[in-house]
């Protein structure tokens, strides 16, 4: 911009636009040249600033939603997120754009748009997050077994799809097992039985673990443990977890049996006494 353009623009009042998003298209294309034009030489947070750079957001929200058109198949919800996803993309192409790179706003912010939709889903939509370069290697492998797919009339095997993908075939067993983490359902998720027609899902996988109640037991148990004698320890390891017979453990220490018995009951009453104390 010239001298004299920039003194006519700073002269130039902008047009009062009273529904900016309903703006056609193609008005909005030749109104927002003029608003570019105005917000290149107006000072950032003055209210004139503002106004300009909101009424460019709002006159080029249809890119948001031709953006967003392709990604219909997302439920309502998602189809919210996405356009205000793809709504900072817009503001990030507005504040980067300038006219003299003589290419057309819609040219230069489409791929903002886009760019920010995808990472939103790169980053949110896994159930279970994953590394980003597994993230990219799913949409890889997607692409290269429904390639295969058609190419084969059949599944394609790990070693067809390594070889597509210029990867291992380990990176491609390591994609297949991310893209478990795209998805989840929820344990409550009511699925159909043939026996008793309907029942949620976490009736079908998983069982309780009664370990699980010993951990407790375990943690206040290991500082007794580390309070007994070298000998006491020793006696509980061999009996407890190389599982020997008290004859056995006699024959360790060069003792009787039935004195490894007493020695075991002792320091088994010893523990009993200090857990109950604990508890």
């Amino acid at each position: 911009m010239t001298v004299t353009e920039a003194t006519r623009a700073r002269t130039v009042a902008l047009p009062e636009i009273a529904d900016p998003s309903g703006v056609a298209p193609k008005d909005a294309r030749q109104l927002s040249r003029l608003f570019f034009d105005r917000l290149a030489v107006l000072e950032e947070g003055t209210p004139e600033y503002q106004y300009a750079r909101n009424t460019l957001i709002e006159m080029n929200v249809t890119l948001v939603r031709f953006a967003a058109a392709r990604f219909r198949s997302r439920s309502q919800d998602e189809m919210e997120d996405i356009v205000q996803v793809g709504t900072i993309g817009l503001i990030k192409a507005i504040d980067r754009f300038e006219l003299t790179r003589e290419v057309e706003f819609t040219s230069f912010a489409v791929p903002y748009i886009v760019g920010e939709i995808k990472r939103f889903f790169r980053d949110t939509s896994w159930a279970v997050h994953v590394p980003r370069r597994l993230q990219e290697a799913r949409i890889q492998l997607a692409k290269a077994t429904e390639e295969l797919q058609s190419r084969l009339d059949r599944m394609p095997t790990v070693k067809e799809l390594s070889e597509l993908m210029c990867l291992s075939e380990e990176e491609v067993n390591e994609a297949r097992l991310a893209s478990n983490g795209y998805t989840s359902s929820s344990l409550d998720a009511t699925i159909s039985s043939s026996n008793d027609g309907e029942a949620a899902l976490a009736d079908f996988i998983g069982t309780d673990d009664n370990a699980l109640e010993l951990v407790e037991d375990f943690n206040a148990l290991a500082p007794m443990i580390a309070e007994l004698d070298d000998r006491e320890r020793r006696i509980i390891h061999m009996r407890f977890v190389d599982e020997l017979t008290q004859a056995q453990i006699g024959e360790h220490l060069g003792v009787s049996q039935m004195h490894v018995s007493r020695l075991l009951s002792r320091t088994l009453a010893k523990l009993r006494e200090g857990m109950l104390t604990t508890n």
